[in-house]
């Protein structure tokens, strides 16, 4: 390890980045001999992990975010109306960004500090780390679990339903593996530009679509039809909660930002990418949000994609696909990437090309495949546990640990002024708020999934009936 003046030494440009440069290295990933505050000696006979650009970087958090929830955007704003849903949504947004960026704040105080769980361990010691790594490995994993689900769902629309669900479940798990085993992010980029392409492309066309039809798909057919929107709803406190709930999960791939840094080639360009990930992700929500729901009304789907009728159905949703696959890909490879690093930190086969390497990190993307792909097509009501595990989990992934890390970092600093007792207070505000909304949110989604078990009796397991609602 360096002494604090040797690393100022090899840092002077300010990178604060955990690499150790040696002076004839200029700070090039390809020299023989670079070593990293995570993955160790970096070379060239090995992965090289610190390859990801700040654009990539940017394309990679966006993906993660809108890949989250952006389909139910609508929805929400239904049950709360465009006014309330529109002020919450960008109240969320601006919470989860300055979340986002206490994370690269941390991480640049604290470069060995890989994931969420890591900066548990520094602040709370092993009961935090293992706490908050079971959260981090339940939060991804379901969510792989509904993004598998959601491929499924693509396909089945696509298709008009062309062969048994269970199928396009096995087959969306099985897309999901082979790419999520392409072992760094900055290999990965390329094909989460093709996704984000592809799903912005997706929510255009339905944006555009419910603009210029007649009237939305689940509307009555006969006579004239006018939407009914509101500016604003009274929605009860289960519905009121859940909706902001959603809201919360739509931003909620903020522990994912740790990985993202910990492979970039410059990590002080972090705030930059994710600035930019945060005003593309907003501003695509609000869009879709508003004018989805304007001109749907109550009869907006969820996925929104089927809103548009039949024809624009099969249309968004074939667009869609290398999106939802890109998502399935994403929540796979996070929490693979973690296990994988946790195992094998501290030893030569994290960064070498050797047997032990390799069948360490296909064991650890096949596995979270397998466990996601169990709880995608095994476990009734699976859409209101998504939600259960979205406000249990999602909200403690995004608010209450980086007011925690604040605190951390500055509950010693002997200068307590104006701006730090503010801080302190936004601090203790996050932690306190992301409790309440976890608490509530909570008892709304288990009033949901009873409600939903008594009207429908749950889902069957290895299903094989159309989830696309298109036969």
């Amino acid at each position: 390890m360096l002494s604090p003046k040797e690393k100022a030494a090899q840092d002077s440009e300010g990178l604060s980045d955990g690499l150790q440069r040696y002076p004839s290295e200029n700070g090039e990933l390809s020299q023989p001999h670079v070593e990293d505050a995570v993955f160790g000696e970096v070379s060239k006979d090995g992965p090289n992990y610190r390859s990801l650009g700040w654009i990539a970087a940017a394309v990679l958090m966006t993906k993660t975010q809108i890949g989250l929830g952006v389909l139910s955007i609508p929805a929400t704003f239904d049950a709360l109306g465009i006014v309330p849903g529109s002020i919450i949504l960008i109240a969320v947004a601006a919470v989860t960004t300055w979340s986002d960026y206490e994370l690269g704040v941390f991480k640049r105080n604290h470069p060995s500090v890989y994931s969420i769980d890591e900066a548990g361990f520094k602040m709370f010691g092993t009961i935090g780390r293992e706490v908050l790594a079971i959260a981090f490995l339940l939060y991804w994993i379901f969510v792989a679990g509904s993004a598998m689900l959601g491929l499924s769902i693509g396909l089945n629309a696509v298709s008009t339903h062309a062969t048994c669900t269970a199928v396009f479940v096995a087959v969306a798990a099985v897309l999901g593996f082979l790419f999520a085993s392409i072992r760094t992010l900055g290999r990965i980029s390329w094909i989460a530009w093709v996704g984000l392409a592809c799903i912005m492309t997706s929510i255009v066309a339905v944006t555009i679509a419910v603009g210029v039809q007649d009237r939305p798909a689940e509307a009555p057919k006969g006579g004239v039809w006018v939407s009914d929107f509101k500016l604003t709803n009274k929605p009860s406190f289960v519905d009121g909660i859940s909706a902001v709930s959603a809201l919360v999960f739509s931003f909620s791939g903020t522990p994912g930002f740790f990985s993202v840094m910990a492979e970039m080639r410059e990590p002080k360009h972090y705030t930059r990418s994710m600035l930019l990930c945060q005003s593309i992700v907003t501003g695509t929500y609000l869009t879709i949000g508003v004018v989805v729901y304007y001109f749907c009304g109550s009869y907006v789907a969820s996925p929104a994609l089927g809103s548009a009728g039949p024809t624009m159905k099969k249309v968004c949703y074939a667009f869609a696909l290398p999106g939802l696959t890109v998502t399935t890909m994403l929540m796979l490879h996070i929490p693979a990437k973690y296990i994988f690093v946790r195992l094998l930190r501290g030893s030569k086969h994290l960064n070498s090309n050797s047997i032990v390497h390799w069948g360490t990190w296909l064991g650890c993307t096949g596995g979270t495949t397998l466990i996601a792909y169990i709880i995608a097509s095994a476990i009734p009501v699976f859409g209101g546990l998504v939600s259960l595990i979205g406000a249990l989990l999602g909200t403690l992934m995004c608010f209450q640990p980086y007011g925690c890390m604040w605190l951390y970092d500055n509950w010693s600093s002997k200068t307590r002024n104006i701006k730090w007792y503010l801080m302190f207070s936004w601090s203790v505000f996050i932690i306190v708020m992301g409790t309440f909304i976890m608490v509530a949110g909570t008892y709304g989604s288990v009033v949901g999934i009873a409600d939903s078990y008594k009207k429908v009796g749950g889902s069957a397991a290895w299903s094989c009936a159309d989830n696309s609602n298109s036969v």
